[in-house]
């Protein structure tokens, strides 16, 4: 498809004039782009990705980690890598991460998930990602052996990310903390994975919800490392998700110093829980985080 043809068609000429004039405009500019994790409006996302993505632009995000791909069709949500990328352009946008679906290779042998690697770095270059990130392991899976296993695979990933321009990290759950007889997941990954081929990507919530450290000590026992940030609130009474200034963390006492964390991007993030819907709390979160936060990063 034609690149004018392709805008004409996805309704992208003319976007910028219908977002606020501090967006187009800002009068300042933060050190880190404000970033956000799609998976967070992936009810939005489904119907209408353009037009979500417009939304949360006026709202004052700028980057995205993104979830979902297809890596047979080479498609993120529904568009070919490259369409995606044009969309991204043309509304001043960028993804700078990426969580993909290993999981499913924690048990396949190591050409399958070599080439499930390629197909993923393929996409990820097409968009112009930084970082490929791996996300999760089902729940079947969380076995101290299979902790040991993840940490062999995330090795043998980074080492084939590392032949690109790519950058390749974990990111950690509540899981990884939970006590196996005196062992757990997260020390396994800390100990077993190449800190130069496994970088990480921290989710505060999880860490401040199931682990016995906060953001800053594990920093500060790994620095350098944390190369990504997901800043999310922790309900007050279920301890579930909510929209940040909502919940019971401080963000204003645990957001770790960026340059010892090794901080590139940092995304916002509510998995779910929404006090009215997905698109309030993203913009809820957002106003919050530009008001009381935005000046630590």
């Amino acid at each position: 498809m034609r690149r004018r043809n392709f805008i004409k068609k996805t309704g992208l000429l003319g976007s910028f004039a219908i977002l606020p004039f501090s967006c187009t405009f800002p009068m300042e500019k933060s050190r880190y782009k404000m970033g956000y994790q799609l998976f967070s409006i992936r009810d939005e996302m489904a119907k209408d990705p353009i037009e979500t993505l417009k939304k949360l632009k006026s709202m004052g995000y700028e980057d995205f980690e993104i979830y979902g791909f297809d890596d047979e069709n080479e498609t993120y949500y529904g568009l070919k890598a490259s369409e995606f990328k044009l969309v991204l352009d043309d509304l001043g946008l960028s993804v700078t991460s990426g969580h993909y679906g290993f999981s499913t290779y924690l048990e396949k042998s190591e050409d399958e998930l070599k080439r499930f690697v390629e197909r993923c770095i393929v996409g990820a270059q097409k968009i112009s990602s930084k970082y490929i990130t791996w996300p999760w392991i089902a729940p079947e899976q969380r076995t101290i052996e299979n902790f040991k296993l993840m940490s062999h695979k995330l090795n043998i990933i980074g080492e084939e990310i590392q032949k690109t321009d790519l950058g390749f990290a974990y990111h950690n759950h509540g899981f990884e903390f939970e006590d196996h007889q005196g062992e757990n997941g997260f020390d396994i990954i800390i100990k077993e994975t190449d800190a130069a081929l496994v970088k990480l990507q921290m989710d505060m919530y999880w860490v401040m919800h199931s682990s016995k450290y906060t953001p800053k000590e594990l920093v500060d026992a790994q620095p350098g490392r944390y190369v990504m940030w997901h800043i999310k609130d922790m309900d007050k009474v279920t301890r579930d998700y909510t929209e940040l200034g909502n919940g019971s963390i401080s963000y204003q006492e645990q957001l770790p110093d960026p340059e010892k964390s090794g901080l590139e991007f940092y995304y916002l993030e509510q998995g779910g829980n929404y006090a009215i819907s997905s698109m309030q709390s993203a913009e809820d979160s957002a106003a919050y985080f530009k008001k009381n936060l935005q000046n630590m990063i």
